[in-house]
């Protein structure tokens, strides 16, 4: 029986090509970047009847739009998390981890939000490469874990552009929900238990010596960064799929688009979440190196 591996590629990170206990019902936290993913599948796939030439067409960016400022550098901190060998030994092997993290995902989100949302192969890898992929311009779709959010991306004609339609929020929020009620140190404690077999995905997708938990981080400091809004975000369409009107924000990472398409009140959710998951991070990474 062939088994799927997966390496990073300087072309294209990540691929994927075919080739010849400590659970404790907890889903590893990278799953929570993981979530936001999937709602960003419609943003590039919707289409409908091409706009007019003048509704294609660039106009001058608002100024409320402007993402000009950078964002601030997170403090220097104990990021990295040491993989006990202990912790490993009793995890099973990477290739054998479906069964395990299928349990822990439908035990911390439900039967039936596992049945909707979760795509149950190669759940480690595809969580790992999502995590590695978010702060980066895209995020291929082929390696999320998470099935797109339902419906079509909502927006509302303007005179020369469109904007992102409020009521484009309500497809999110089943997936801001579950986010929401993940219980965040039970959360954290099932990850460091299960965190070897993100640590050997990571490090078989192209980073061998680099440890995984220090982009996860990364990825959620990125996601914090994303600015907000108080007002429809503006957008053009000049082909296929809808483009940011101000580039600034067009040339954000693909997980801080993401909170944008989301709107406002869903995107504040999460980060409050992002923000408990750091904290936990932080604090699992320094007790991970504190003598033993």
């Amino acid at each position: 029986m062939q088994t799927e591996q997966w390496r990073a590629d300087a072309d294209d990170r990540p691929r994927y090509y075919t080739a010849s206990r400590r659970s404790h019902g907890l889903l590893v936290a990278a799953v929570v970047i993981a979530l936001l993913a999937a709602a960003g599948y419609s943003w590039y796939y919707f289409s409908t009847a091409v706009p007019s030439a003048e509704s294609s067409a660039p106009a001058a960016a608002h100024p409320a739009d402007s993402a000009a400022q950078a964002p601030a550098a997170p403090p220097a901190e104990a990021r990295t998390l040491e993989v006990q060998p202990e912790a490993a030994a009793s995890l099973p092997t990477l290739e054998n981890s479906d069964a395990l993290l299928r349990r822990s995902i439908a035990g911390l989100i439900g039967n039936e939000a596992f049945a909707k949302m979760v795509i149950p192969a190669s759940l480690v890898r595809r969580i790992v490469a999502t995590v590695d992929n978010l702060p980066r311009e895209t995020a291929p779709r082929r390696v999320w874990p998470l099935n797109p959010v339902p419906g079509t991306f909502a927006v509302s004609a303007g005179a020369e552009d469109f904007t992102i339609d409020p009521e484009n929020a309500v497809r999110y929020a089943p997936y801001v929900r579950v986010l929401d009620a993940i219980d965040t140190q039970a959360l954290v404690n099932g990850y460091v238990a299960t965190y070897p077999l993100f640590q050997k995905a990571y490090e078989q997708l192209g980073y061998p010596g680099q440890n995984f938990n220090d982009r996860l981080l990364e990825a959620i400091d990125d996601l914090l960064a994303a600015p907000e809004f108080d007002r429809p975000v503006r957008l053009v369409r000049p082909k296929v799929q809808y483009q940011f009107l101000d580039q600034g924000l067009e040339s954000r990472s693909a997980g801080q688009k993401i909170l944008l398409r989301m709107g406002k009140d869903n995107a504040l959710v999460v980060k409050a979440k992002l923000r408990e998951l750091r904290r936990e991070l932080i604090a699992a990474a320094e007790r991970s190196r504190q003598p033993r």
